[in-house]
């Protein structure tokens, strides 16, 4: 490991094998340690050998402390897998050489001290039942090796200065990725730098919906159809190379990265639940953009209680009509139908009544946004991800064909929303790589571009630790990301990684997002700047998709 900022020779072979070995032998105390807090936990809330949901509740700073803990380590591996296989490709340059120890020097440490929840909840692992003695792996040599030396202060300004010498428009650091994925970035970058980012600022502060013309240009580029089957009209791509589209185009705006996830939503949901008709009816017209989806789930007073749900369907002849409300609900003027997820079971109290349908509604425009007959709106003015618009609804007797519920079987609505939020989260993992990749490169620019006391702002230590940092974290959740996306594609289940990939990203890119307006100081609070909305846009991520507090709940129930 470089020793002084001064050390470039980092790139021959015995010094890589070197880092990679001390790595390599630091995960192995973490597996220990993860199976001692996995223990310590288990005696907290196991009652009858299965977790206890009061006492999980009782005990949230130890249950979600080892869901963090659980997350850092899965992270560490993956970046451990990601550097191996650049060294194998002879990529593990000296950029990726910074970014690996100092990820594994600042997350040991964060280990070690306190993992940030958030800003103000540090959760240490005293917090989650363990001794000193259960914590003596953390003085094994590799791990005291990296903390006291891969995470300096020389590190991340070489690391910095090697990113003033690559180009603006590139990642920072190999990803890992086959050339064909490359490919898929570059084409997506490119479109992103000219037809979104010269707009997406005037979108956001003029409260505008993004133009039609973008999504007919996304749906001509195959955005929409990406993952779907191509038996359905649609690619049949990897839900990784979903990742990097969604990363790249949130990198431009989190509004235009985030048009795909309603399609991606409701292709999930008739794949894995509708009937073959549904999925021949539905899927081509998903793909191409002939018919956008919104999803239809939130009530007022339930939030992620959606076991809760009150908006009911009762039956009319072979047809449905729903009464109730909805809130929170993304694009839903300009879209035709809407995954809804109401209760036909009106005896019931809990998810099992609930079921799940493809509700066909007319597009409305800005003058008449709901003209269709049985449903209101009313839109939900937002701090930030404005480009589709928030709307509160309202149904009286809306009427839903009895061949629009989803798989032609009541009761199954929940589960079939389940099975739909392993690639939701996957996809808002990615979206929040791609803010704080806008993030960073708005903190570049005007770090180098801004003069204070005779010189750049990047030329001062603490403005380079922030922008370091910002890198060296970008990448350890995208590697996290691209492992949940991998899993998802060789069809094992991921929900405790794509759950991990959305809770660590949402974490990311609101620190980079914050980081990148402090370097801009006041002029990072002024709404001209581009950084203003980025911070916006960048909050919203830790509470879609599942709120970060329910995420770490789910994490850690399935992990005990």
């Amino acid at each position: 490991m470089p020793r002084d900022a001064h050390d470039h020779n980092v790139n021959s072979m015995p010094v890589l094998q070197d880092l990679l070995t001390t790595t390599a032998a630091a995960i192995t105390p973490l597996r220990a340690l993860l199976a001692t807090a996995k223990n310590c936990v288990r005696e907290k809330v196991m009652v009858d050998g299965y977790a206890s949901g009061a006492l999980v509740e009782a005990e949230q700073t130890a249950t979600h402390g080892l869901a963090w803990l659980a997350t850092y380590i899965e992270a560490l591996i993956q970046m451990q897998v990601w550097a191996e296989k650049l060294l194998v490709d002879n990529k593990f340059d000296e950029i990726e050489q910074l970014i690996h120890q100092i990820a594994f020097g600042e997350y040991l440490w964060q280990i070690n001290g306190g993992i940030p929840m958030n800003q103000s909840e540090i959760v240490r692992l005293q917090d989650i039942g363990l001794t000193k003695d259960q914590m003596s792996g953390l003085m094994e040599p590799a791990v005291q090796k990296l903390t006291n030396s891969g995470n300096t202060q020389a590190a991340r300004l070489r690391l910095v200065n090697l990113m003033q010498e690559r180009s603006a428009e590139a990642t920072v650091g190999s990803t890992g990725l086959d050339e064909e994925l490359d490919m898929i970035r570059e084409q997506f970058r490119r479109y992103a730098v000219d037809k979104i980012e010269p707009f997406a600022h005037e979108w956001h502060l003029k409260d505008e919906l993004i133009p039609m013309s973008v999504i007919d240009q996304l749906a001509e580029m195959g955005v929409f159809g990406l993952t779907i089957p191509e038996e359905y009209g649609g690619f049949g791509l990897s839900k990784t190379s979903m990742c990097v589209v969604s990363e790249e185009l949130s990198r431009g705006y989190i509004g235009v990265g985030s048009l795909g996830t309603r399609t991606e939503i409701a292709a999930e949901l008739i794949l894995a639940g509708g009937t073959e008709e549904q999925k021949q009816k539905w899927l081509p017209a998903l793909a191409s953009a002939e018919k956008l989806p919104t999803a239809v789930f939130t009530e007022p007073n339930t939030g992620s209680d959606l076991g809760a749900l009150r908006t009911r369907a009762v039956k009319d002849g072979d047809d449905y009509r729903v009464t109730g409300n909805k809130t929170w609900i993304t694009h839903a003027s300009r879209t035709h139908v809407m995954t809804m997820l109401v209760r036909t079971d009106p005896d019931s109290s809990d998810y099992k009544g609930l079921s799940m349908f493809l509700a066909e509604k007319t597009p409305g425009d800005c003058a008449h946004p709901f003209p269709t007959e049985g449903m209101t709106g009313g839109e939900i003015e937002v701090l930030g991800y404005r480009g589709m618009k928030e709307y509160e609804l309202a149904f009286d007797n809306f009427h839903i064909k009895g061949e629009n519920l989803l798989g032609e079987e009541e009761g199954k609505g929940f589960k079939q929303l389940m099975e739909t939020f392993e690639s939701a989260r996957i996809q808002t993992a990615a979206r929040a790589i791609g803010v704080a990749c806008s993030a960073l490169d708005e903190a570049m620019k005007y770090a180098q571009d801004r003069k204070q006391f005779g010189k750049s702002l990047i030329e001062f230590p603490r403005v380079a630790n922030k922008l370091a940092m910002m890198a060296v974290e970008i990448m350890i959740a995208r590697q996290l990301t691209y492992f949940s996306a991998s899993e998802k594609d060789e069809g094992r289940r991921c929900d405790v990684e794509a759950g991990m990939a959305k809770l660590l990203g949402a974490r990311v890119a609101w620190a980079a997002a914050d980081n990148a307006l402090q370097i801009h100081g006041g002029n990072g609070f002024a709404l001209e700047y581009k950084v203003s909305r980025i911070l916006c846009d960048a909050r919203i991520l830790n509470i879609f998709e599942g709120a970060a507090e329910i995420q770490a709940q789910v994490i850690a129930r399935r992990i005990l």
